[in-house]
């Protein structure tokens, strides 16, 4: 049975959307079977694996509001192992048309359950809000990685997040689980983020990932070109990182 973790954070530009698309290349190319669900409406995830939204016929926006299979709307990827069920701009409306629907909050829940035996993992890109999609999200996820940027303000707003974790976990979810907090575009040799890196790692300790997400040229220029930072260039430091957290969750998750 397959794994199902979010990537979730409410405040925007933290990498959420570039670890999504990494950690899941990464994962595949540890040889296990991945599916990356892009639950932004941005489709930033899509679009960075190579899927031309314009000709994108099923989206998750179909199998959540259309009732469509979610069969219907996976597409393969350039990296062996990985697949995609893309976003549409369409999904900023879905909020409203959902609210009218039993369960509201289950319904991504009952679109995956059926891939569950199909894939090893299954990622969720959230949007950087804590609207009805993320919820969905959350509802439908066994744990949860916050992305944090080693910048100022990095901790505003987790309180938040940590609060809507906590009442899912009551309400909806009661087995979400936080998989870990993972440190981005950290470069060492600036004095805020060292304080940043350490002040997580003292408020958070063993939730925090071991791997650290550097600051990388090649993981900002690699989605202009359809492709995750493995393809693009295996040995830049960005494509390292994120195999070597692809690495620790999967040793998390074995053990």
């Amino acid at each position: 049975m397959g794994k199902i973790i979010a990537l979730a954070n409410q405040k925007g530009g933290v990498g959420k959307t570039t670890t999504s698309m990494n950690l899941a290349a990464s994962l595949a190319t540890l040889e296990q079977r991945v599916l990356l669900i892009d639950a932004d409406p941005q489709a930033n995830a899509s679009s960075g694996l190579g899927v031309n939204i314009q000709e994108v016929e099923t989206s998750i926006y179909d199998c959540l509001i259309g009732q469509k299979d979610a069969r219907e709307a996976i597409y393969e990827t350039d990296v062996p192992g990985l697949d995609i069920i893309p976003s549409h701009i369409d999904l900023v409306g879905a909020e409203i048309e959902m609210l009218n629907l039993d369960g509201r909050e289950q319904v991504m829940r009952r679109v995956l359950r059926p891939l569950l035996s199909d894939y090893d993992y299954i990622l969720i890109d959230c949007s950087p809000s804590l609207g009805l999609i993320t919820v969905n999200a959350l509802t439908a996820a066994d744990s949860v990685i916050i992305p944090v940027q080693c910048e100022y303000f990095a901790l505003e707003g987790i309180s938040k997040l940590l609060n809507t974790i906590k009442i899912i976990k009551q309400k909806l979810n009661p087995a979400l689980e936080i998989e870990g907090f993972l440190l981005t575009m950290y470069d060492s040799r600036l004095r805020l983020a060292n304080q940043i890196k350490d002040e997580v790692q003292r408020h958070f300790q063993e939730l925090v990932f071991k791997t650290v997400i550097t600051r990388n040229v090649k993981l900002s220029e690699a989605p202009s070109h359809g492709i995750p930072a493995i393809l693009y260039d295996a040995d830049s430091a960005g494509a390292r990182n994120h195999l070597a957290l692809a690495q620790e969750i999967i040793n998390k998750n074995e053990e």
